[in-house]
């Protein structure tokens, strides 16, 4: 909550506020992150505590993708791709995109 609060704040320097972006498919989204610059945001919930996006399907391909393209990915606590799936059906809390925003 406190960085959604700090991308809506004013602050020329930073170019911000941020725009908001959802497509609504984790695919289009991330490829106008690609783009445009930014970062992916699925963080965790209370109906989702473990976040609800697939590490070895969904994570996994983006966060290979967005390293390549010098960005990072990380489920707010540990890298992506460092993270030992456990099931397969595994879910994770998700950010990705511009390494200074993942952060």
């Amino acid at each position: 909550k406190k960085y959604i609060k700090f991308c809506q704040e004013e602050d020329k320097s930073t170019n911000r506020p941020y725009t908001s972006r959802y497509i609504g498919s984790l695919v289009a989204d991330f490829h106008r992150n690609l783009l445009k610059g930014g970062i992916y945001l699925y963080p965790s919930t209370a109906s989702h505590p473990d976040g609800k996006l697939r590490l070895l399907y969904e994570c996994n391909p983006m966060a290979f993708l967005a390293e390549q393209a010098g960005g990072k990915a990380s489920d707010g606590k540990e890298r992506i791709l460092d993270i030992i799936p456990e099931t397969l059906h595994q879910r994770r809390s998700f950010f990705v995109g511009n390494d200074h925003m993942v952060e």
